[in-house]
């Protein structure tokens, strides 16, 4: 990748970190708290893969949100009675950029060419 391509995927990613924050900023108080936990969840929770698998996530999150907030959706609502199940199933939706979807690949690939090998 040559330098100005790198520069700008830099700069781009970083502006639209930027433009997602400012949008869960503007999110009422509530709602901004649940963005925020939900968004520390998953990134404590790890491997979610590269910046736009994850940006893309974030920003169907903040999607998710605000229409609540219009709507005035409970937040309850939104995430249902187990926050810990809905962030599972949204990150489920996204398994394209994560590590462990990779891993798994790698192991079920593995486990195929040892079966074919022993036959």
């Amino acid at each position: 990748m040559s330098i100005s391509k790198l520069t700008s995927k830099v700069v781009g990613d970083k502006r639209h970190w930027r433009e997602y924050k400012a949008r869960v900023r503007n999110l009422p108080p509530s709602y901004r708290d649940a963005v925020a936990a939900l968004e520390r969840y998953m990134t404590h929770l790890g491997g979610l893969g590269d910046a736009d698998s994850i940006m893309a996530m974030l920003d169907d999150l903040v999607d998710l949100f605000e229409q609540g907030a219009a709507d005035r959706t409970p937040i309850r609502e939104i995430v249902g009675e187990d926050p810990v199940e809905f962030v599972e199933a949204f990150l489920a939706n996204y398994p394209a950029g994560r590590w462990i979807t990779r891993e798994r690949d790698r192991l079920t690939s593995a486990i195929d060419r040892a079966e074919a090998s022993e036959a």
